[in-house]
């Protein structure tokens, strides 16, 4: 039987709801038009998964309280900032199916609007000297920004290597989940010990949780056609890097070929994606997504048992699962 994500959140399902009224508080301002478009941006948020990985590691952690709750906010102020000059960045006009701010709005607002949430969460921080969680977010921000910037730096040659990969993905993406565990433990007033737990907690489901975004791209788990937009915008992901190590150099001068005619070229995408599929890249890549969700349980069985240990479990089984 599938898990659903409202029983997962059963244990924190009081504070969830708590949390999206202090949220929309933490985001509210004098300026009209600034208001507006903040209350669009809660209107359209996605799963809440953040928060919820906030929440039930700082109730496994030793428990929740206010702090909680405003490191929860700091993780989706920095986070909205950042995916909001993203969409500038990639000139995108949606996101999760709604118009993007940029779209809406134009770019200068939408960059002046990530300005904005990004002081809102240092001051939140400040005002009750929320250091440490601060510092864990800060950082997170930081690796985020690092390691999209190697990405783009490698996509140019497709010379990653699997260690690049691994870098690159744990910065991208694993930081932000490191990030929501640790504050939820930092909130709870958790010992260094179980702070380090949980900091390679996180690390480990947000490893798993990238390499099943790449999967995505090759039409795995019985969710219908391969998206191949990785191939298109020339990322190396896991599968393809395994595939181009098992060929020879003259083939692998060939599919970097396709790759780069790809976005010109659709029907070369299914060439590669083919290409990946015969040559293991799926199969190894489906491994290694769960040795990462294997240490992620270990780590966790360090903790006590609680219904908290018990859902954040079923979560990250959740993140492995999902088909979208």
């Amino acid at each position: 039987m599938s898990l659903k994500l409202n029983d997962i959140q059963a244990p924190v399902s009081t504070e969830m709801s708590e949390f999206e009224q202090k949220f929309r508080k933490s985001m509210r301002s004098n300026v009209m038009l600034l208001d507006k478009i903040t209350s669009y941006i809660v209107r359209r948020k996605g799963k809440q998964m953040r928060p919820l990985f906030v929440f039930l590691s700082a109730g496994a952690a030793g428990g929740i309280n206010e702090s909680t709750f405003r490191g929860a906010s700091l993780i989706e102020l920095m986070h909205t900032a950042s995916l909001v000059h993203d969409d500038v960045v990639d000139d995108s006009h949606y996101r999760r199916g709604f118009f993007s701010i940029n779209a809406l709005w134009k770019n200068k607002i939408a960059v002046l609007v990530g300005d904005f949430l990004l002081s809102r969460g240092l001051l939140l921080s400040l005002e009750h000297d929320d250091i440490d969680l601060l510092r864990i977010v800060s950082n997170a921000v930081k690796e985020m920004s690092e390691g999209e910037l190697l990405q783009m730096e490698k996509a140019r040659k497709l010379d990653i290597t699997e260690d690049i990969y691994f870098e690159v993905i744990r910065q991208k993406t694993a930081s932000l989940i490191t990030a929501c565990c640790r504050v939820g433990a930092s909130s709870a007033g958790a010992s260094e010990e179980v702070k380090d737990f949980m900091t390679q907690f996180g690390e480990n489901v947000g490893m798993a949780f990238q390499i099943k975004d790449d999967l995505f791209d090759y039409g795995t788990f019985e969710i219908g056609k391969p998206t191949g937009i990785d191939i298109k915008e020339k990322k190396m992901t896991l599968p393809l890097i395994y595939a181009l190590n098992q060929v020879s150099r003259s083939e692998k001068k060939r599919i970097k070929k396709m790759i780069k005619r790809s976005a010109d070229e659709p029907k070369l995408v299914n060439e590669v994606i083919d290409f990946v599929k015969a040559s293991g890249g799926i199969r190894y890549a489906t491994e290694v997504m769960e040795n990462y969700h294997n240490k992620a349980n270990e780590l966790l069985a360090q903790l006590p048992e609680t219904e908290y240990r018990t859902s954040l479990k079923q979560l990250v089984q959740f993140t492995i699962d999902r088909t979208k």
